[in-house]
């Protein structure tokens, strides 16, 4: 079918993109303005005209997937994020959310327990002191925020891999997908690479600590080849799924990818 454009007369498509663009979150637009993509090629590589708003987010959203794809592509699961000695540790290791720590989920770790969902073996669900009995490991590595800071810190669990394997998790999957108990149902896929990735972790200490709440007890999710956003902290349960779900900051405009 022939590709049709319909232009509103007096629309400048330059203008479009550039207001559309200032609707992108800080990191993905200071990655598209820094890549120089001029308004023919984003046109010849998305297939789309520039008419109204609409459609330039249409445009947006297209280079968004382009950008998650070439990242995957890119990815490579063998090779580690850096390691840093103890006296590297960033103190105090700040507390990092979209809203305030007084509104932090407070979960009870005695009710507390990890659901496990979709293309699994074992869909059993664990308690907290289950996952303390698996084998922990400490990294200490660099949290790179979406918002242009970063902090290390010492982190100690189980690796996601690990577990994966345990419970008889199809590998073959394209996403680890979790959700978490913050009050506005946060949640975020994993591709499936990066859930085996050897420092992927479920993080149970911070600082050889129980797992403050202001950094998602009772489990976060440490990723540390990725932006922070996609380290989901309070997370209440995991799901194996081949179905991409979307998640809290991705669907509004965040790269799925988003490695550091």
């Amino acid at each position: 079918m022939a590709k049709r454009s319909f232009l509103i007369p007096g629309v400048d498509k330059r203008l479009l993109i550039k207001d559309s663009i200032k609707a992108m979150p800080d990191f993905t637009r200071r990655r598209f303005i820094a890549g120089g993509a001029s308004l023919g090629a984003l046109t010849l590589l998305t297939g789309c005209d520039v008419i109204d708003s609409s459609s330039a987010e249409t445009m947006l959203a297209k280079v968004s997937k382009f950008n998650d794809a070439v990242q995957a592509w890119m990815f490579n699961p063998d090779a580690l994020a850096p390691t840093f000695p103890e006296s590297a540790i960033t103190k105090p290791f700040p507390f990092n959310a979209y809203y305030d720590l007084d509104d932090a989920p407070d979960v009870d770790g005695a009710d507390w327990k990890l659901e496990v969902r979709g293309l699994v073996d074992n869909k059993k669900s664990w308690t907290l002191d289950e996952l303390y009995q698996l084998p922990q490991v400490t990294q200490i590595t660099r949290h790179i925020c979406v918002e242009g800071w970063s902090a290390i810190g010492s982190w100690t669990g189980t690796p996601l891999r690990d577990f994966l394997k345990l419970i008889g998790a199809d590998t073959r999957a394209k996403y680890v997908w979790f959700q978490c108990a913050d009050k506005d149902g946060y949640n975020s896929p994993l591709d499936m690479r990066s859930a085996l990735h050897p420092q992927t972790q479920m993080t149970f200490k911070y600082a050889n600590e129980i797992l403050p709440r202001a950094y998602g007890f009772p489990m976060k999710i440490r990723v540390p080849t990725k932006l922070g956003f996609k380290n989901p902290k309070y997370v209440v349960s995991m799901e194996v799924t081949n179905e991409y779900k979307g998640g809290y900051w991705e669907d509004q405009g965040y790269n799925s990818f988003s490695g550091s």
